[in-house]
């Protein structure tokens, strides 16, 4: 490389820097966002100690009863008004008096109405004389990994590399292009691939301080454990990113607005947000869809990325989502390659 294009590829890379910088809702959104989100769900997630469930009773038998569990409060009520309760979600159960029975009346549909009937018959029939067949004890486990907070942050790691990635690809070209930039530069002394490559640099500097700024947060807050080799993890999120700014160059490439452009990564990004994992695991989905969204570069990336920080896997035990992820990166490239459009 000569003295000439060593130049034009730093003043190429500066340029996407300073432009960077002169835009403060880049910075927010790349950097600040996901520290918010972050802590917001981490805070909403904690651990705390298990809720009270609120349930009802018609007779004043039945709520000593079921305020005998730690785990229930219970008031007394006549039927009409319990039911109204229950349709209001005022509590979660009504506990009947019959004259041979006890009848619970509650929406199985509600996860928590299903435990306070589990935990309502079992202090019910504990007051009325049963003793359990088998001792039993509990062994309660907090471990640093199992929390949520440990799930959903490299969720929300591969959710901004993607959204820098494509965001930071696809308006800077597409705004160079409207703006008759492209045409310019095309026409210069500047290597063609310069220019695509003084994205690719500046996305890996800024990704040191965007990666560093969100996990150093994750973990000196919250404690998210680093279970595998952090020069891995680095790995992984260059890949990531890599693959996310070919897939932002291949939305680019033909584009002419920054509307056209911003519907195309909306269209690319949206079912990754809802299928990949971010928020909850994608094996929520139907069996028949898994197929689809195992090969989706962000299901990928967070696998593997969960992969290392929680099960301390390696790269080796990590092939397949690497191996997509390296697909992702090849062919978007390629083909940006062959269709991209400087004027």
């Amino acid at each position: 490389m000569n003295k000439l294009e060593f130049s034009s590829l730093y003043q190429l890379t500066m340029m996407r820097f300073r432009l960077f910088l002169r835009e403060p809702e880049a910075i927010f959104w790349i950097f600040i966002f996901p520290i918010l989100l972050a802590a917001g769900l981490g805070i909403a997630f904690r651990n705390r100690p298990p809720e009270v469930l609120q349930v009802g009773a018609t007779t004043l038998q039945l709520t000593q009863a079921l305020n005998a569990d730690k785990g229930l409060t219970s008031i007394t009520m006549d039927e009409a008004t319990g039911t109204q309760a229950l349709a209001t979600g005022r509590i979660l159960l009504l506990a009947v008096q019959r004259p041979d029975t006890t009848v619970y009346q509650y929406d199985s549909t509600n996860p928590d109405a299903r435990t306070a009937k589990l935990l309502a018959d079992r202090a019910i029939q504990t007051a009325a004389g049963r003793h359990d067949a088998l001792p039993t004890q509990e062994a309660l486990v907090h471990e640093t990994g199992s929390r949520y907070i440990d799930f959903v942050v490299p969720g929300l790691l591969g959710m901004n590399l993607m959204g820098s990635a494509m965001w930071g690809m696809g308006f800077a070209i597409v705004d160079a292009r409207q703006k008759k930039l492209l045409k310019r530069l095309v026409a210069s002394p500047m290597p063609r691939w310069q220019y695509l490559a003084s994205f690719l640099l500046s996305r890996l500097v800024m990704l040191v301080v965007e990666v560093a700024a969100f996990l150093g947060f994750a973990r000196l807050v919250f404690g998210v454990p680093f279970r595998g080799s952090i020069t891995q993890l680095s790995l992984l999120c260059i890949l990531t990113s890599l693959a996310f700014s070919a897939l932002g160059l291949l939305t680019a490439s033909r584009a002419k607005t920054i509307e056209a452009v911003s519907g195309l990564m909306n269209f690319v990004m949206f079912p990754m947000w809802i299928f990949s994992g971010v928020f909850f695991s994608s094996t929520r989905f139907p069996a028949a869809v898994q197929p689809l969204i195992r090969a989706l570069p962000l299901t990928a990336a967070i696998d593997a990325m969960r992969g290392n920080m929680l099960q301390g896997l390696s790269l080796q035990q990590l092939l397949a989502p690497v191996a997509i992820l390296l697909a992702w990166l090849i062919i978007p490239f390629a083909i940006s390659l062959r269709i991209f459009r400087w004027r």
